[in-house]
Order: C-alpha cells, then sequence, then structure tokens
C-alpha cells in the first residue's frame, strides 16, 4: 500500500537506508477503548452512551547527518470496525503523511527547518503537538532557528492554499485552526535553573461574508503575544504565562482578550503537589459588537481545563471564558505503577446573563499508569463531572444526568531498527 501511494516516498526511505550517517525506524501503535457518558459536553438525557476502540497506528522514519536531518512519519487513524474485513483498501481514507520535515545546519547556530512539521513550546498553551490526540497536529511551514547554550529563537511562516489553482487566492477552508497566513517570533532565555520565553504570533484567517458565509476578497489578523516563565522558588517549582490577543475575531469584529496562569509544585519525595489556576478572558453573553474571548489556537488544550474536554477542544470558542482553579497530586504505587489525581474547578470569566450564577462545575480525573517495558504502557483514567445549573445553560442542555468517561489506552513505541554509517 505504502508503495503503491507513495512511490517517491519509498524510494526516497530507501535512499536515506543506505547513504545515512544515523537512520532510524520506529513504531508507534497506540489502540484507545473510550466510554463516553458525557464527554465533551453534558449528556443529554434518555440517550445511550457510546464504546468504541479508536487506533493510531504510526511509523517513523528519522535520518541524521552533521548538516542534515530528515523526519518522515506515516500514520493510519481508525475505530476498529470501520472498514469492513475484506475490502481491498481502507474504506475511510485513513491514511496520511503527518510529517514531513528537513533541517538543514547552516553553521554551528543557525538552522533551516522546513515542510510539515510538530510546533510545539514550552507547556504546549498556545503551540503544541496534540499527541493525546490520535492523528496530532502539525504545520506545513518554513522555520529560521537560532541556538546557543542559553538562548534559543524560532522565527517561523506559513502561506496555505487548498489546492494549485490558476486564478486567485482565496482560501475556504474555515476555523479557527485553519489559517491562510502565519508569521511568528519564538524566543526563549535560559539560566541555570529559569527559563523565560516570549511568542509574537500573527495569524491571518480569510475574509467571509456576515452575511451569506461566502469567501470574500482579504484577509483578517489576529494578533497573540505573550510570554511563559518557569523556575524554582525556594521549595517550590514554579510556571506561570500570560498572553494577550488583539486585531480582529472575525472579518468586521474587533478582539481584545487575554489569559495568565500560574502553577506551583512541591514535591518533597517521589510525591508531587500542584496547585494552579488559570484565567482566560470571554465576552458577556447578549453582548454585541465586541469580542473578549481567548482562544488557545493550536496548543495541546486536551491537558488543560479538565480530561473531559468540555472548553477550548473544538468547542467554546467566542464564550464566555474560564476561570480555572485546580489540584493535583501524582504519587508512585510500586516500582512500575503510578496515580494522577486531580480536581478542577470551574467558574465563567465573563457573565453568562443577568442573576446567572458563574460557577459551572467541578470535574476530578484519575489516570494510573503501569510500564511494562521502556517501550511499552499501558494508561486507565476516569473522570466525573459535577455540573452546575449554569453549565447547562452554557451547553444547552440538562444537568441531570450523571456525567462521566472512562478509558484505557495501551501505547507501543519500540525502535524496530537502526542503522549507523561512518562518514
Amino acid at each position: 500500500m505504502l508503495l503503491k501511494k507513495y512511490p517517491p516516498l519509498v524510494f526516497l526511505l530507501l535512499t536515506l537506508c543506505t547513504n545515512a550517517q544515523k537512520f532510524t525506524l520506529d513504531a508507534d501503535i497506540r489502540p484507545r477503548f473510550e466510554y463516553r457518558h458525557g464527554f465533551g459536553s453534558l449528556f443529554p438525557d434518555e440517550a445511550k452512551p457510546a464504546a468504541f476502540v479508536t487506533q493510531r497506528s504510526r511509523l517513523n522514519f528519522n535520518y541524521q547527518s552533521e548538516k542534515l536531518q530528515s523526519f518522515i512519519s506515516i500514520q493510519d487513524i481508525s475505530t476498529w470496525g470501520d472498514t469492513r474485513q475484506i475490502l481491498p483498501q481502507d474504506g475511510n481514507d485513513s491514511f496520511m503523511l503527518f510529517q514531513a520535515w528537513a533541517q538543514l545546519q547552516l553553521n554551528g547556530t543557525w538552522a533551516v527547518k522546513l515542510g510539515r512539521q510538530v510546533i510545539a513550546y514550552d507547556d504546549q498553551r498556545i503551540f503544541g503537538g496534540l499527541d493525546w490526540a490520535m492523528q496530532g497536529r502539525f504545520h506545513d511551514a518554513l522555520l529560521l532557528k537560532y541556538q546557543s547554550p542559553d538562548f534559543y529563537m524560532d522565527i517561523g511562516a506559513a502561506y496555505n492554499q487548498e489546492n494549485q489553482a490558476q486564478t486567485g487566492n482565496s482560501y475556504s477552508i474555515q476555523g479557527f485552526f485553519s489559517y491562510k497566513t502565519m508569521r511568528y517570533a519564538y524566543l526563549r532565555k535560559s539560566w541555570e535553573k529559569t527559563k523565560v520565553s516570549l511568542l509574537l504570533l500573527n495569524n491571518g484567517f480569510q475574509k467571509i461574508s456576515e452575511e451569506n458565509q461566502e469567501v470574500i476578497d482579504g484577509l483578517y489578523n489576529r494578533q497573540t503575544v505573550g510570554s511563559y516563565f518557569n523556575s524554582p522558588i525556594g521549595p517550590l517549582f514554579v510556571s506561570a504565562s500570560a498572553y494577550y490577543q488583539f486585531g480582529y475575531a472575525s472579518t468586521q469584529q474587533k478582539l481584545s482578550a487575554y489569559q495568565y496562569s500560574i502553577l506551583a509544585t512541591y514535591k518533597p519525595q517521589k510525591t508531587l503537589f500542584g496547585l494552579g489556576f488559570e484565567v482566560l478572558s470571554g465576552t458577556d453573553v447578549n453582548v454585541e459588537g465586541k469580542n473578549n474571548s481567548f482562544f488557545p489556537l493550536y496548543g495541546t488544550n486536551h491537558k488543560f481545563n479538565g480530561f473531559m474536554d468540555y472548553f477550548y477542544v473544538g468547542n467554546h470558542a467566542n464564550s464566555i471564558g474560564l476561570r480555572d482553579f485546580y489540584g493535583k497530586i501524582t504519587f508512585p504505587a510500586g516500582i512500575k505503577n503510578s496515580f494522577l489525581l486531580k480536581a478542577h474547578h470551574f467558574s465563567s470569566a465573563a457573565s453568562l446573563g443577568n442573576n446567572i450564577d458563574n460557577y459551572l462545575g467541578i470535574e476530578a480525573d484519575v489516570v494510573f499508569t503501569h510500564q511494562f517495558s521502556k517501550d511499552v504502557k499501558l494508561n486507565l483514567g476516569y473522570s466525573q463531572m459535577f455540573a452546575s445549573e449554569s453549565m447547562a445553560i452554557l451547553k444547552t442542555a440538562t444537568h441531570k444526568s450523571s456525567n462521566n468517561w472512562a478509558w484505557a489506552q495501551l501505547t507501543i513505541n519500540p525502535q524496530i531498527f537502526q542503522f549507523n554509517f561512518d562518514q
């Protein structure tokens, strides 16, 4: 199938195998069972829960020499049973190219990286790889990179088209993640135990007519600027972030929004305690003419604001924002086992309307991890949402049903082989 669908790719891989200084082939096999009874939103009355198994099957080809690194990742994302057993091809066309990039080292500090790639920085709040999602997140981009022992910088750009047109440059693929243009600079300064970073990001989105939702000429731009910090402070390890978004939230609607967070962790021995909060600004309900809703764009949003994905995971855009106060404990249970316990208290950052309480609910998350070996890991998770009446109003649902989610995931990441060639 690989040879038939991507013959140039196969030729390139064979060439790399015979000429590379170092070549590795890794696999990523990840089946995950989920039981959904209120995942992502409140469970409808008298509905039946969902249960299924999804699987990621990925191959990673990595070539590295003194001046050149190239990485190619191909994957299939499927749900068990989504293709009949004897079909001669995948019925859901789930086979795809996840990453394909090359990095050329110009000298000891400067490099150029281009192609389809994961872009991830800091705690992955604004840019992240979204590894929890089976498909992950990639960007087709060009990066100019600088790295010294205590300073790191990326200057990136992307220009997207949906096809090879003869005329025009309109981009009809819409959504918060589907930018037409992207330009950014990421800078990070490191000291012995402290890191501070600065992000300057501009995204251009295709203008859409508010009357008939048709594509019109021109772009509207959203800017995101901010900083991330982490450092030990006494017995604590503290990380914090603050970002501001401005420009336009849509073709005609101006944007002014902010985010800030702080997390303090304490690890006296093998048990880690954490306490933190995050605020993402929102827009008051029934207020027209302005947008104050922060959106974290291309981050790994599943790791923030509860594992049940009620906020900012394909949802909660241009909404009332969020205040999330949370605590967590991670502790070992034997040599190869560990537990994560986490609780979130959610409330809205903006008004839901007259006489409506800002309190949205509490979520409790439990994750058990067993490390079978270096390459094989099992995760078991359970989450429960205790939603308020305000959450029901926000989600246009009822809060009477129990809302929970359970999952089991096996992650298998073997290195299949490695070639090392003397130069």
